[in-house]
């Protein structure tokens, strides 16, 4: 489809039955901040709170009656699934909906409130879409495609519509999230017809860039594992039509950790008081870092919050790690003397700085070790200093800001090393969550070897986590890599990670 083809569809698309033009508000608090001016297109405003609903909706406008007599189906676990309930509610006619059975109930009960008939099938999305196509074929729906299709796209293309005319001063740069590529699809597509000088930025999560890969690959490539925590943009293959307008009209791709896009959210929240959900805090976490990268000031940036469909349990996940995405806190484990007044001594060189938390473990009469939050005001440059500062007084020491396992699990354990544990290996793990998930792990995992170190903590989000030490003796170590391999769940070996080492082997 050409350029001229696509800008018809967008300026002609039948969004409005159903959306809202969503306002483009000025980010005082972080504009002031950064030092440029931060615009944010709200989405998370429209009526299911997310843009899905625009692309859903012009889908289902381009169908006649006769083709729509069956009703239609799509596979979601989230924002799509409710724009394709309401697009249908709407146009009056049947939709099903099928849904991973580890989506969270507010999503399914969202889903059915607006009309939509909920199949729960498989642990993935990849499960869902191959029960939809079946049950397609099985009754003759119509399958309505979440971003691989140019009506989707077209509907999602009105937000560039509506950029270009709420902007009231030229534009740099848009800053857009890309899970599968509709909605950069679009607003690229027609931005870029109309103003080519404004600058298109994409961002994905930094363990889930599949339309970064693909297009350093020159065609569409299938990522191995996706991350879990921007579950909105979790998409392990783009689609063949947004990955052909992304090479065409994607300036530059930029991908964020969950640190960051955890600050983001905050960033938006201070200046709104409305909170987005990880995806869509994409976008200011990709501007904040574009603009510390370049060293960019006085310019005008536009970021698409592009969602708002959080559950509630997920807040105190994004919280804990908001202040690290920020540098406002580090964490740090070090080794201090077991002897009256190391602590004291300890804290002095810290100085007046807060303590967020601090964890301790009697390791033997000689040492401790100590797990400690410390909150900074000078960012990166604070870190490194007191960093230094620690060295030259002595102290071991480890920053553990930008270590996973000890933000996921270490801070929250209390142990220490076991002196009956001889072959102990570490491995951190991932698994859809669901009722009866966590003993369905323990069986897979089986009874051959002893499990020496257990953590659990159910983080609010789509997927468990867990930290296991597994008593291995060496001669098993082939049969037990080959049996982890055969299980199926995401994981790595985390033997010679600094914070199992310090505290816990």
């Amino acid at each position: 489809m050409s350029e001229t083809d696509y800008l018809q569809r967008i300026q002609s698309a039948a969004v409005y039955d159903v959306a809202v033009v969503s306002p483009l508000d000025f980010a005082r608090n972080l504009s002031a901040r950064l030092n440029n001016r931060i615009w944010l297109k709200r989405e998370d405003l429209q009526p299911v709170f997310s843009f899905k609903l625009r692309g859903a909706y012009n889908k289902l406008a381009a169908l006649s009656d006769s083709e729509l007599a069956n009703g239609v189906i799509c596979s979601s676990a989230g924002n799509h699934a409710q724009g394709v309930a309401l697009a249908a509610q709407k146009r009056g006619i049947r939709s099903v909906i099928v849904m991973p059975v580890t989506t969270p109930s507010i999503k399914v009960d969202a889903v059915r409130s607006l009309g939509g008939e909920v199949v729960l099938f498989g642990d993935t999305y990849d499960d869902a879409y191959s029960r939809a196509r079946d049950l397609e074929q099985q009754h003759g729906y119509v399958f309505i495609h979440p971003f691989d299709d140019p009506d989707v796209i077209a509907g999602q293309g009105t937000i560039g519509v509506e950029i270009l005319e709420q902007a009231s001063d030229d534009i740099d740069a848009v800053f857009i999230p890309i899970g599968g590529g509709g909605l950069i699809a679009g607003i690229a597509a027609y931005i870029k017809a109309v103003q080519p000088d404004i600058r298109i930025i994409g961002v994905e999560p930094d363990d889930s860039s599949a339309m970064r890969d693909s297009i350093a690959a020159g065609k569409p490539v299938v990522l191995e594992h996706v991350g879990i925590f921007a579950d909105g943009v979790a998409v392990r293959r783009v689609g063949d039509e947004t990955f052909r307008l992304c090479q065409q009209y994607v300036d530059e791709i930029i991908t964020v950790d969950t640190d960051q896009i955890c600050a983001a959210i905050r960033d938006i929240f201070e200046d709104t008081r409305s909170i987005v959900e990880p995806a869509g805090g994409l976008s200011v976490a990709a501007a904040k870092k574009y603009i510390a990268d370049n060293q960019i000031q006085n310019q005008n940036f536009v970021t698409i919050n592009c969602g708002a469909n959080v559950n509630f349990d997920r807040l105190r996940h994004i919280a804990e790690r908001a202040a690290v995405g920020e540098q406002t806190e580090m964490l740090l484990a070090a080794e201090i003397p077991e002897a009256p007044g190391s602590f004291r001594r300890f804290c002095e060189f810290i100085g007046r700085r807060g303590i967020t938390e601090f964890n301790y473990r009697y390791s033997d009469t000689r040492k401790a070790h100590i797990f400690v939050g410390v909150q900074l005001k000078g960012g990166a440059e604070e870190r490194q200093q007191l960093l230094a500062d620690l060295r030259d007084a002595d102290y071991p020491v480890e920053d553990l800001s930008d270590n996973e396992m000890a933000k996921l699990h270490v801070r929250h354990m209390v142990g220490g090393p076991s002196t009956g544990v001889a072959n102990e290996r570490l491995f951190r793990f991932e698994f859809p969550e669901r009722p009866g998930a966590l003993l369905d792990f323990l069986n897979a995992i089986g009874t051959d070897w002893n499990i020496s170190l257990f953590h659990y903590r159910n983080h609010g989000s789509d997927y468990g986590r867990i930290l296991a030490g597994i008593d291995v003796p060496e001669n098993e170590t082939a049969e037990l890599e080959a049996h982890l391999a055969d299980l199926g769940y995401a994981h790595w070996e985390e033997s010679d990670n600094p914070a199992y080492r310090m505290f816990l082997s």
